[in-house]
C-alpha cells in the first residue's frame, strides 16, 4: 500500500502522526509530503486532500485522503495493530487524546492570531482566553491525569507529549511549566524517546 502525509514539520498535529509512525514501524511506509501552507494561502497540495485545507492529510491508493490527525492515526494505528487505543481504557485515551488536541489547538489559534491579522487589529483578550483554555487543560493533566501519563504508552499521552512540545516551540515564554512539576517531570522523560527526537520541530 502507498501512503503519503502531507505534513510541515511545524505542526502538532502533524507531529502526532509521525510519531505514531516512529513508535509503531511505518516510517518506511509512508512518504513524507512537505508543504508550506497557511490559514490564508493553503498549498494546492493541502486543499486538493484535504476540503478543509488542514493538515496534515494522508494519501491512500484504495480510499480518499484520510485528514484530521485522530483520523488518520486512529487508521495507522489499525493498520499497525499497535494498540495506541487500548480497548480497556479507550475512552480515557480518547479524552486525554482530545485534551492534548484542545492544547495544540489553542495553541496553533494565538500562531494564527499573530501572524494572520495585522498587528492593529490583533485582540489580546481573545488571545488571553485561547492561553486561558490551554492552562485549564494543563491543570487537569497535573491534577487527574499523571497515573494515565504515567502507564503503558497510548495515543492520549502521545497527543499531550506533542502538545507540550509545541508549548516549547512556539509559547516558551508563557512558562507552561510553572506550578506544575509532575507534568514537566512526565514530560522530561517523554520528550526522550526516539520518536520525539525524531520529530522535534522546526
Amino acid at each position: 500500500m502507498s501512503l503519503q502525509l502531507i505534513y510541515a514539520p511545524a505542526s502538532p498535529f502533524a507531529r502526532k502522526v509521525r510519531v505514531l509512525l516512529e513508535e509503531t514501524g511505518q516510517v518506511a511506509d509512508v512518504e513524507l509530503i512537505l508543504v508550506s501552507t497557511s490559514p490564508t494561502d493553503p498549498s494546492p497540495e493541502v486543499r486538493c486532500a484535504n476540503p478543509l485545507a488542514k493538515i496534515p492529510a494522508l494519501i491512500r491508493e484504495d480510499g480518499p485522503a484520510l485528514y484530521d490527525s485522530r483520523v488518520i492515526t486512529r487508521y495507522l494505528d489499525a493498520r499497525a495493530g499497535a494498540g495506541l487505543y487500548p480497548e480497556t481504557r479507550l475512552w480515557e485515551t480518547l479524552t486525554l487524546e482530545a485534551t492534548g488536541d484542545a492544547i495544540m489547538d489553542a495553541g496553533v489559534l494565538m500562531v494564527y492570531e499573530g501572524r494572520c491579522r495585522p498587528e492593529d487589529k490583533q485582540d489580546r483578550t481573545w488571545l488571553e482566553a485561547q492561553w486561558g483554555k490551554i492552562e485549564g487543560a494543563l491543570d487537569a493533566l497535573e491534577e487527574r491525569w499523571m497515573s494515565h501519563l504515567a502507564g503503558p504508552l497510548d495515543m492520549g499521552q502521545i497527543s499531550v507529549g506533542c502538545a507540550l512540545g509545541y508549548l516549547d516551540f512556539r509559547h516558551d515564554a508563557r512558562n507552561w511549566r510553572k506550578g506544575r512539576g509532575a507534568l514537566d517531570d512526565w514530560f522530561a522523560a517523554f520528550g526522550e524517546r526516539a520518536s520525539m527526537q525524531a520529530t522535534t520541530p522546526a
